[in-house]
C-alpha cells in the first residue's frame, strides 16, 4: 500500500477554487479544511424549489431550474454529509417525491419536464418515454432516509416498492447496482438485507470493471464501496481494493483534480462534474487511509 504524496490535497484544493462550483467550494472547506457546515446549507438552498425539490443545475445533466428526483438524490447526500437529515427537511423533499412518483411506488430518475428544458441528451430520451419509478435513484434516495431514521409514508412505500424491486432482479447496471447496495446497506431488515446482497454478489460484480489494469470510464469497486465500512466492501477481495486505490490516486491529473466517467455533454457540466468527482475520491482515499487530512473519518452518502 501507498500513502498519497502531501500536496494531494493542496493541489485538489487548487482545482477546486480554479474550476468547481460555489457549493463545491465549501464542501470542500467543510470536508477537509475544518470550515463551517452553514455556508454549504446556504448555497444547497440556492437549488431547492418552492415545491420540497431541488433543481437548478445541482445534477450538472440537468440545467434546468425545476425540480428532479436526481437533484434530490444528491441534495439529500449533501445534506448527510453536514450531519443529520432532519424530519423538516425529509418531510418537504418527500412531499416533491410523492408529488413525482409513480403509482408503483417509485420516482423515476427524471421526469418528463426535462423534455422542455437543458438537459443532456440521454436524460431527455429518457424523460420523453415517461418513465416509471426505478432502483435509480428511489433506492439511494430510501437509504439515506432510513440512514438518518426519517420516518414518512412516502419512505415507506418506497421502500417496499424497492424491496419488490430487489427480490425481482435478474440482471442489472452499474448506477442501479449503487442505489441497490447503498438501499441494502441501511435496510432496517437485516437478514433480508444478507440474503438479498449474497444473492445479487454474482450480477453486481459482472457489471462492475474490478481488474485495475483494463483502462476506461465505467464504475469501478470503489464507487460501490467508498469507504472501508460500506456493506459492498465484502463484495470485493483485498487485492482487488488495494489495486483500485493504486488506480485512484495515479488518476489525479496535473490540474489537481480527477476526470468524471460522466458524458460529456457541454464543457460547463464536465466541470462541474470534476469538481464532484475530486470531492468524492478525495473522502475515499481518506477513508481507506491513502490520505492524511486531519479531517474526521467520513462514509460518503450512495
Amino acid at each position: 500500500m501507498t500513502t498519497v504524496k502531501s500536496n494531494a490535497l493542496h493541489t485538489a484544493e487548487h482545482f477546486i477554487s480554479r474550476s468547481a462550483r460555489l457549493l463545491d467550494r465549501h464542501r470542500f472547506a467543510h470536508l477537509f479544511t475544518g470550515g463551517p457546515a452553514e455556508p454549504v446549507r446556504t448555497v444547497l438552498e440556492a437549488y431547492r424549489n418552492v415545491d420540497g425539490g431541488y433543481g437548478n443545475g445541482l445534477y450538472p445533466d440537468l440545467r434546468g431550474h425545476g425540480s428532479q428526483p436526481l437533484a434530490v438524490k444528491y441534495a439529500l447526500r449533501y445534506h448527510d454529509e453536514l450531519g443529520p437529515i432532519t424530519e423538516e427537511l425529509a418531510r418537504t423533499t418527500t412531499t416533491y417525491l410523492t408529488a413525482v412518483g409513480h403509482p408503483n411506488g417509485g420516482v423515476p430518475p427524471v421526469t418528463p419536464a426535462a423534455l422542455h428544458t437543458e438537459a443532456s441528451p440521454h436524460w431527455r430520451t429518457l424523460a420523453a418515454d415517461h418513465p416509471a419509478g426505478a432502483l435509480r435513484p428511489t433506492a439511494a434516495i430510501v437509504a439515506l432516509l432510513h440512514k438518518h431514521h426519517t420516518p414518512g409514508s412516502w419512505r415507506d412505500r418506497a421502500t417496499a416498492f424497492c424491496w419488490t424491486r430487489i427480490d425481482a432482479l435478474h440482471w442489472t447496471d452499474p448506477d442501479e447496482a449503487q442505489a441497490v447496495c447503498a438501499f441494502l446497506e441501511h435496510a432496517p431488515d437485516r437478514d433480508r438485507a444478507e440474503t438479498a446482497l449474497a444473492r445479487l454478489t454474482p450480477m453486481i460484480r459482472a457489471v462492475i470493471e474490478t481488474d485495475p489494469e483494463r483502462p476506461g470510464t465505467v464504475r469501478r469497486p470503489l464507487d460501490l464501496a467508498p469507504h472501508p465500512r460500506s456493506l459492498a466492501r465484502r463484495l470485493f477481495s483485498d487485492d482487488e481494493i488495494q489495486g483500485n486505490l493504486d488506480l485512484l490516486e495515479a488518476a489525479q491529473r496535473p490540474d489537481g483534480g480527477w476526470d468524471t466517467v460522466r458524458e460529456h455533454w457541454t464543457a460547463t457540466a464536465t466541470e462541474e462534474w470534476r469538481g464532484m468527482a475530486t470531492i468524492r475520491r478525495l473522502l475515499t482515499l481518506q477513508a481507506y487511509g491513502r490520505l492524511t487530512t486531519g479531517a474526521p473519518d467520513r462514509n460518503p452518502g450512495p
